[in-house]
């Protein structure tokens, strides 16, 4: 068991494991990404890209600070920065971690993606330091009930006071995964089905699933939280990379700010990624669904 004390912080090296069909799912985090999680391991198959600071299974944000939303120009990351690159340390801070048989907890204070003097697609960052203020603990057990394959994973962001936003994009937690997990599929929750799904890139409505071309390994996104209010449209989405041969889902919670903006305090998502062969996911998925569903779940397009 590992445990954050107040003379020294955590290394951030855990390994927590349960048994899942035939195999165990394997989750490690390491220091060199402030507790991230480096790889997950199901059945002899590696299921993370993990190459530089960017490409985990990981939680991030992005906030407007009150100029236009732009992409990574305020985007507090768990795992690192992009000057991280595929570096032996991060520039996000481990506090807290604790990881005992199949279950998980850290607490990370987050670094922003961009230096202050880089830009994202001609964008000039909005931090001015690289270590941001924002927290975000995540806690991760292997296993739901009965569901085996299933991997819960609750996740928290701290807004901290001092901060001024209109717009919050929580990217309550994400994949990057090997080429091999070419196959893109969203589970139609009103039909209980697979369904082909187009490479986007972007979000869309329906859990999304990546698989193999044989679909003996696969990788499903689930949140009962899903989806934002006024962005029922959104919330699940897939990308693909040719050039860097890494593909990605996410699940992303987005929050317009009233007239005060975006309140500081916590901000709070469930999540369960699943994983196993493809017919495990879709079980999975339909059991989840059934044991979550809201009612406007059933007449999504």
């Amino acid at each position: 068991m590992f445990v954050w004390s107040a003379e020294r912080l955590p290394e951030g090296n855990a390994t927590i494991r349960a048994k899942a069909g035939n195999s165990e799912i394997v989750i490690l985090t390491t220091e060199r990404l402030a507790g991230a999680i480096h790889s997950l391991t199901w059945d002899g198959r590696e299921f993370i890209d993990s190459a530089d600071h960017g490409r985990q299974l990981q939680s991030a944000a992005n906030f407007d600070a009150e100029l236009p939303l732009t992409a990574e120009t305020f985007n507090p990351t768990e795992a690192g920065s992009r000057k991280d690159g595929a570096g032996p340390t991060s520039t996000s801070r481990l506090l807290h971690l604790i990881a005992n048989g199949n279950q998980l907890q850290t607490t990370n204070q987050m670094a922003f993606w961009l230096s202050p003097t880089e830009k994202s697609d001609g964008n000039l960052a909005k931090n001015k330091v690289d270590l941001s203020n924002h927290l975000v603990t995540k806690r991760v057990q292997i296993g739901q009930r009965n569901l085996p394959h299933v991997i819960r994973y609750d996740v928290t962001f701290s807004v901290p006071i001092g901060e001024r936003h209109r717009h919050a994009v929580f990217e309550a937690v994400t994949g990057y995964m090997p080429a091999e997990f070419e196959v893109f599929l969203k589970y139609n929750v009103a039909k209980d089905s697979i369904e082909p799904l187009d490479d986007g890139p972007g979000e869309q409505s329906f859990p999304v699933i990546l698989s193999n071309k044989p679909g003996t390994h696969a990788m499903g996104i689930y949140s009962p939280d899903q989806p934002s209010r006024g962005y029922e449209s959104a919330g699940y989405g897939r990308f693909r990379f040719p050039h860097e041969k890494v593909v990605k889902w996410n699940c992303v919670f987005r929050i317009d700010g009233n007239g005060d903006g975006i309140a500081p305090g916590e901000y709070s998502f469930r999540n369960f990624v699943i994983v196993g062969d493809l017919s495990t996911v879709k079980e999975s998925l339909r059991e989840l669904h059934r044991e979550f569903a809201k009612p406007t779940d059933s007449v999504r397009k």
